[in-house]
């Protein structure tokens, strides 16, 4: 691996949030919300989450991935799992999912979800490639509890 292939995964900080932010809005059909994606709402679940969620650091101190983790105590999430397009298929994601699932299993946690858009074609193919399986067998619902808490799509 030369040097414009290396990279560090490390836990995120809250000072990592406008790095992150901006990778968020280079990623086409990425999806954040005005509230729990804001720096508070990244702050509250970095705060409720110490040391699960991570980012991918180049050798320019760039943030070239990113994976915000927690848990319930029962179940671990994965949610905005994200690789700079220039840096795929390079081992920078399966590492960072590989880093939150050895920090989940340390916490006692069992099981781990996430949710992948079906017309992800990149992260349904990653997903399934590194061993994860999609669920038939039951129907996602949601509620929404703040209509202030806008959802936005990347072009």
């Amino acid at each position: 691996m030369d040097g414009s292939d290396s990279f560090e995964i490390r836990p995120m900080t809250l000072d990592d949030y406008a790095k992150v932010h901006a990778l968020w809005m280079t990623i086409h059909g990425f999806s954040i919300r005005s509230i729990d994606d804001s720096e508070e709402g990244v702050r509250q679940f970095l705060i409720r989450n110490p040391g699960l969620s991570v980012v991918a650091v180049n050798g320019e101190d760039e943030v070239v991935g990113a994976i915000l983790c927690g848990h319930d105590g029962r179940r671990g999430c994965l949610y905005h799992v994200c690789v700079r397009e220039d840096h795929r298929r390079r081992g920078v994601g399966k590492a960072m999912v590989v880093h939150c699932m050895n920090a989940l299993k340390a916490e006692k946690i069992n099981k781990v979800s996430l949710i992948a858009f079906t017309r992800n074609d990149i992260g349904n193919a990653f997903w399934k490639c590194i061993g994860w399986t999609k669920r038939e067998d039951l129907n996602y619902y949601d509620f929404t509890l703040n209509e202030a808490n806008i959802t936005a799509f990347n072009k």
